[in-house]
């Protein structure tokens, strides 16, 4: 039996970013079902810093993580991010869903349409009413920032357990006993972290039943329109969200922005769900779909909220959730880490309580 003070269940960028923070004081074993760590959701995410998006408890976690994420201390030399810049824009009947997302926003400019043209030029300007950027939105390095976080964990002692299918948990003796093909794993504390897999990891633990639904995303590489550099193009997309799109390595990447409920698995595109999507995406612009170079899904998996599920079990002592966090657990990983270490190691945080109470698994009891 392999022993550990915390054992993550879940290498994605939750439970290797939370694993590297709580390893300066304590051991740490994560346990990862596939080959490599980040497979699913984190491999897979459009990765890219939006202060502005989400429900009120999210955009202040944006904002709690873009510190580390322009100086990731200990994780890389470097900033994670580079300029990119998002925006929506709007016609006559989307005016109400651009107004909403710009409520309470915060660094967001208002745009005519001739305007939201000049920095995209495929638009087909006669649909756009009204437009807006927020200007900080900024890519983020999700390759060197997994590795980063990883490297992190293993210099402070921590290790990272591939190829581990988590057969069956019980708690005995005041200590969480996970058995799996390979071995048995003991620890006072187990973290899921287990992305679309987390209802099952809780279900099999016999802990509270949290209403987590993973999501279907999908995406496609499609070539660069010709006759222009897309470098300096931001994310752009309607504000109703039917579909976005931006640049990838040079090409232009475009999502359905689908949201379909399924069961946990290595997810894939439906063809289909994608034609429907860049078709939505060919009536915006000026650029015809010729061919999809490459795509892809990925699961983004949600609590009916749509907000996170960070703490402690309310009803299972040494069970912590860092779960739910949808098409954000990459940009909100550095507040989570940290609030997910405060929590376990002194129970207060540097987080405004309504914050953490936002969060709490206890919402659901």
């Amino acid at each position: 039996m392999s022993k550990a003070d915390v054992i993550i269940v879940g290498g994605g960028i939750a439970g290797i970013s939370a694993g590297a923070c709580l390893a300066r004081h304590l051991s740490v074993l994560v346990l990862e079902g596939e080959s490599r760590i980040g497979y699913h959701a984190t491999g897979r995410s459009a990765a890219i810093l939006i202060r502005n998006y989400g429900n009120a408890t999210l955009r202040a976690l944006n904002l709690a993580s873009a510190p580390f994420l322009e100086a990731p201390d200990q994780v890389s030399d470097e900033s994670l991010l580079s300029p990119r810049g998002e925006m929506l824009v709007a016609g006559e009947d989307e005016l109400e869903h651009l107004d909403a997302y710009v409520d309470g926003s915060t660094g967001m400019e208002m745009l005519t349409g001739e305007q939201a043209q000049e920095l995209v030029p495929i638009l087909r300007v006669e649909g756009i009413a009204r437009a807006a950027i927020e200007w900080d939105a900024q890519d983020i390095d999700v390759d060197r920032m997994l590795s980063g976080y990883a490297r992190l964990l293993r210099r402070r002692g921590g290790i990272i357990e591939t190829d581990v299918a988590v057969r069956g948990i019980r708690r005995e003796a005041g200590l969480w006993s996970i058995s799996s093909d390979r071995d048995t794993y003991a620890a006072p504390i187990v973290i899921n972290a287990a992305g679309a897999w987390a209802g099952r990891v809780g279900r099999m633990a016999g802990v509270s039943d949290i209403p987590l639904t993973p999501l279907r995303r999908s995406a496609a590489i499609l070539p660069a329109p010709d006759g222009y550099d897309i470098s300096r193009w931001p994310l752009f997309a309607p504000a109703t969200e039917s579909w976005y799109a931006k640049p990838e390595a040079g090409k232009l990447m475009v999502s359905p922005a689908d949201e379909d409920p399924v069961e946990p698995h290595d997810a894939w595109a439906d063809d289909m769900v994608l034609a429907e999507g860049l078709d939505r995406f060919e009536r915006a612009v000026d650029y015809t779909v010729s061919r999809v170079e490459t795509s892809w899904a990925g699961l983004r998996t949600f609590a009916p909220d749509r907000t996170p599920v960070v703490g402690m079990d309310p009803a299972a002592e040494g069970f912590f959730w860092l779960a739910g966090q949808g098409g954000y657990g990459v940009q909100t990983a550095p507040a989570l880490s940290m609030l997910t270490s405060e929590m376990i190691l002194s129970g207060s945080t540097s987080l405004a309580g309504v914050i953490v109470d936002a969060l709490s698994p206890s919402r659901f009891a």
